[in-house]
């Protein structure tokens, strides 16, 4: 199949274009790759952003590969440019600087937008997100002011930002929708930890309310009728699809665009990995906003353009990092029979998810990495355990396999 593709384009220069840009050379490929990115870097991984990017002694933006190695491997891009519209029959990208590019094969890794706050609430120029390095270096000098910042939603992004807002001495309101933290990805105990962790470094979250009013004269107010102070205002708040450039072609939806199990569309050649792919689960589809999965459903992707059949079955992992806090999350770690190891009440354990059969399902980390390491081979070999040993932090987890 090699021989009869001369060209990759691949539309998206983040982690999971990149990956594919690579993994394709690495197995082979011979033909010509076109990388097109909207943003002027060279390809860099996005949980920094939330990360190093944004702690008291702040790091340097950590590329994926420097210049040399996309000259070395051939790999010619297209930076400051994005996709407008896609000739699914003409086979080529069109570009909105009015250029255009023809593929063979196309892969569409543009990823995912943050949600953006009604313009009722605040001038959107007044808002900050975590999208790109650029967003992350003004929210940095926000920060570093020490003025009060309050963030919108309570999920990953929202409660990196306040770790990093409180380090830096920044007085910091969380604002939450739904009863607790982090509530699409860990149960209840989880989000309670979080909740006390927070609220010990001077965290002050506001549950079961949303933004209603205007932002405005250093306050932001509340649908209970009260008031945040607020110099800054981050929104976390969830994200949408960058499906604009491909959207003529019948394969997008309000999750992404769709893909089987191999990451192939319904359009013959086209392709779509990483966040903005929507895969199948189950009966139905949906994206996995992770940097695992940018990462690892790119490589799987790489296997069926140069013609295996793999289909794609990693399972979903992520961490995050909320100032000494380190959680890791993998598979399904919000149902099932529910087993603790360790203290709950305390700065390190586990919680692990089995199905009726006994098998593990999913887990949630608290400061607990060597569990997780278990937790990961666990959950994708579908190990079965005895739930009476894993409860006992005295017993070695490779004690428990049944």
């Amino acid at each position: 199949m090699n021989e009869r593709i001369k060209r990759i384009v691949i539309a998206g220069a983040g982690q999971a274009g990149a990956t594919v840009a690579f993994g394709l050379r690495e197995r082979g490929f011979d033909g010509e790759i076109a990388l097109i990115g909207e943003e002027s870097h060279l390809p860099y991984e996005r949980p920094q952003l939330s990360k190093e990017m944004l702690q008291p002694a702040s790091a340097e933006l950590r590329l994926i590969k420097a210049h040399a190695e996309f000259e070395r491997h051939g790999i010619q891009l297209s930076l400051g440019r994005k996709v407008v519209r896609t000739d699914a029959s003409l086979r080529r990208v069109l570009l909105d600087d009015g250029g255009a590019i023809a593929f063979d094969r196309l892969v569409i890794a543009t990823g995912v937008n943050p949600r953006q706050l009604p313009a009722t609430v605040a001038d959107p120029a007044r808002v900050r997100y975590l999208r790109t390095v650029e967003d992350a270096r003004k929210l940095r000098v926000d920060l570093e002011g020490g003025e009060p910042i309050a963030i919108v939603g309570g999920g990953v992004i929202g409660l990196e930002v306040a770790a990093a807002a409180r380090a830096l001495g920044c007085q910091v309101t969380v604002i939450e929708s739904a009863d607790r933290l982090m509530s699409r990805s860990v149960d209840e105990l989880v989000s309670r930890y979080l909740d006390r962790v927070h609220a010990r470094e001077g965290v002050d979250v506001r549950y079961r309310v949303q933004v209603t009013g205007p932002f405005e004269d250093g306050r932001l107010t509340l649908s209970d009728g009260s008031s945040v102070a607020a110099h800054t205002l981050v929104a976390g708040i969830g994200v949408t699809p960058n499906t604009g450039g491909f959207d003529d072609l019948g394969i997008t939806d309000a999750a992404g665009v769709r893909v089987d199990a191999y990451g192939q569309t319904a359009v013959d050649g086209i392709f779509a990995a990483g966040d903005i792919a929507s895969q199948p689960a189950g009966s139905a589809f949906g994206r996995i906003e992770t940097w695992a999965n940018a990462r690892d459903h790119s490589l799987n992707v790489v296997r069926n353009l140069l013609g295996e059949s793999v289909r794609y079955e990693s399972p979903v992992w992520f961490w995050s990092d909320q100032g000494r806090t380190n959680l890791q999350v993998v598979g399904n770690a919000t149902c099932g029979t529910r087993v603790i190891r360790g203290d709950e009440n305390g700065d390190a354990f586990s919680i692990f998810w089995l199905d009726e059969g006994g098998h593990v399902t999913g887990c949630s980390s608290v400061n607990s990495p060597k569990d997780m390491a278990v937790a990961r081979r666990w959950v994708k070999q579908g190990d079965r355990v005895d739930p009476r040993h894993l409860a006992d932090s005295g017993i070695p987890l490779r004690n428990c396999v049944l």
